[in-house]
């Protein structure tokens, strides 16, 4: 993928949450290939590390920041290290994520709040702490990570599906409050991605696997690189015009019965 043009990135700045593994990798990768400059800022270390070895071999400069995304002091350090490195943030990719699967009546209210407050207000607390410094350099990129079950009901991930909806709400106020500061806000909805997240519903409910293939036009389970085109384009030029939209990518699972 060319660094130049329309959806070229050379010399942008990425900061992709949960980028060390899964979607988050898969978009990183894609970002890395454009030409940007990729910061993976995840809990997991180990992991962190082998991912910004896997973007060097690509050619990209890369690091990698220790972050609990439901921290506000987690959050200014990893904007203030990815300037002391790189001088810029132009880009942020909200990723990072829990899911806990089982009936609604068996959440405990700490278990609500563990998913809500990881995946819903860690993407609001990262858009604020990138928000000063996209407005002082005239412009930015905010992609957030929704879900196609922002759009469906889930009964055994009601937290879940409730903080992906919140997702994509976020998405459009964002969007709406920062256009006039050039910072474009929009959000990507999965369906089914193989990752490793997926492979433990996939274990859990017998013929599963078979159902979602069934349903899906494309035949098959998504996979985390067919994540990375529509972050590029999200993160270029060439979505300049666009803000608080929410696009699916899906196979096409949620166009059919």
């Amino acid at each position: 993928m060319s660094s130049d043009g329309l959806f070229g990135l050379r010399d942008r700045v990425a900061v992709v949450t949960g980028g060390n593994g899964g979607i988050g990798l898969g978009i990183a990768e894609g970002l890395a290939g454009a030409g940007a400059c990729v910061v993976i800022a995840a809990r997991n270390r180990a992991k962190s590390d082998a991912a910004v070895a896997k973007l060097a071999a690509m050619g990209t400069q890369s690091i990698a920041l220790e972050i609990d995304v439901t921290l506000e002091r987690a959050w200014k350090l990893v904007v203030q290290r990815t300037l002391d490195q790189y001088g810029r943030i132009d880009i942020l990719v909200n990723n990072a994520g829990v899911l806990l699967g089982k009936p609604p009546e068996e959440y405990s209210l700490e278990e609500w709040h563990s998913v809500i407050d990881t995946n819903l207000t860690g993407a609001f607390i990262g858009s604020q702490a990138v928000f000063p410094e996209m407005k002082r350099q005239g412009g930015g990129k905010i992609v957030n990570i929704a879900s196609l079950t922002a759009s469906f009901g889930s009964p055994f991930n009601v937290p879940y599906t409730a903080s992906k909806g919140g997702i994509v709400q976020l998405t459009r106020g964002l969007a709406a409050a920062w256009a006039m500061h050039n910072i474009q806000v929009n959000a990507i909805s999965p369906g089914w991605i193989d990752t490793g997240l997926a492979s433990g519903i996939r274990a859990r409910i017998p013929g599963f696997n078979e159902k979602v293939v069934a349903r899906t036009p494309a035949g098959r389970w998504g996979r985390a690189s067919d994540l990375a085109g529509v972050a590029v384009f999200l993160s270029s030029r060439a979505s300049d015009f666009i803000t608080g939209a929410a696009i699916p990518v899906d196979g096409g699972y949620s166009i059919q019965l």
